[in-house]
């Protein structure tokens, strides 16, 4: 062999050889799904460690199977922030969790079409798919992933029937905020919402906007709110991030004559946003302005501040996806799970100053 020419890495029919046993033996030993004789499996492992060979070779097994050994998961918007928010990151850590007894790889993809128009998940070499949201571009990626016949759940949106889904009860956590601001005399409340589709626009969320929006967990937030302050006008950010919060706090905050006395946002991030425009203008949360967050991650730069919010469990969140893949990988039915989120109270909330 050319000292240039990579080993050929050694096979189960190798260490049987020189073990002295049949290869189905052999086997047995590393798959663990008979018993072997203590002698002879000694005799393997001794001939396995001599020639280099750790066990089988798991490409090996995926082409028998006919998989690739890979789960896609389909993000909302540019992957480059899309770890930016700690619920997407304690989320991803959830499903490579409920993914752990596949062994398989995740592969990220963005929900938008590639050269031509195409979706890469038309060719992406994945088992099964795991769409975050199912709203304007990401229905284009499922419909592509439903004509491939491969299994796919949904975190957080409607795909329609058949598909499971693992969902929070967003309207009712979100009322539950809203609740606590109007038990402590708030009246005149804002909100700030996440984005009502995949245009992303910043702006007042009009009777016109809400009609076409398609971003599920925006509406169902948007409506347990709205449940206890059906009149509060609100403005949708162009993201989850601090600095789209700070923005839409300036807009709401700039005018004294027109400042609201709380801000209910729709994320932490948003809600710390808020609260830095209110720092920007020399008022006080909570004392001259309330602020309440939705999701209970922890944010940078709060302070002594501890949110008023909703905790919802992102990591339990994404976990249950990746069981749910598990269980159709191994043919078994999926089922569509409803989870629940805790509601906090924290120092950013307090009676408006006209009442204290």
């Amino acid at each position: 062999m050319s000292s240039l020419e990579s080993p050929r890495r050694a096979t189960i029919a190798d260490v049987a050889r020189k073990a002295g046993v049949a290869t189905s033996t052999a086997s047995v030993v590393f798959s663990g799904k008979a018993k072997v004789a203590p002698s002879t499996k000694e005799r393997v492992l001794a001939a396995a460690a001599e020639l280099g060979y750790a066990g089988p070779d798991p490409r090996a097994a995926s082409l028998r199977r006919g998989r690739s050994g890979i789960v896609g998961v389909v993000l909302e918007g540019h992957l480059r922030t899309a770890f930016l928010d700690p619920v997407t990151t304690a989320m991803m850590d959830g499903l490579t969790d409920g993914l752990a007894e596949l062994s398989a790889g995740i592969l990220l993809m963005r929900d938008e079409p590639g050269e031509g128009g195409s979706s890469a998940l038309s060719s992406a070499p994945v088992d099964a798919v795991v769409l975050i949201g199912c709203s304007g571009r990401t229905r284009d990626s499922l419909e592509v992933v439903r004509s491939r016949g491969l299994p796919v759940v949904v975190i957080e949106g409607d795909a329609g029937e058949g598909i499971p889904r693992i969902t929070l009860d967003n309207t009712t956590a979100a009322a539950d905020v809203a609740r606590h601001v109007r038990e402590l005399g708030h009246e005149n409340v804002a909100l700030v919402t996440l984005p009502l589709d995949s245009a992303r626009e910043r702006g007042q969320v009009t009777a016109e906007r809400l009609a076409t929006a398609t971003v599920d967990v925006t509406i169902h937030r948007l409506l347990g709110t709205r449940e206890v302050f059906p009149n509060a006008p609100a403005f949708s950010a162009a993201g989850s991030f601090i600095d789209e919060g700070l923005l839409v706090g300036r807009m709401l905050l700039a005018d004294p004559l027109r400042r609201p006395t709380a801000v209910i946002a729709q994320s932490d991030l948003l809600a710390a946003g808020v609260i830095r425009a209110a720092e920007e203008l020399g008022l006080s949360v909570p004392g001259d302005v309330s602020v309440a967050g939705f999701d209970g991650i922890s944010v940078d730069g709060l302070g002594a501040h501890t949110l008023t919010t909703s905790v919802q469990p992102a990591v339990e969140k994404g976990r249950a996806a990746g069981e749910q893949v598990a269980r159709m990988l191994r043919g078994e039915p999926a089922v569509t799970q409803n989870l629940t989120c805790r509601f906090r109270a924290g120092t950013t909330t307090a009676p408006p100053s006209a009442v204290r």
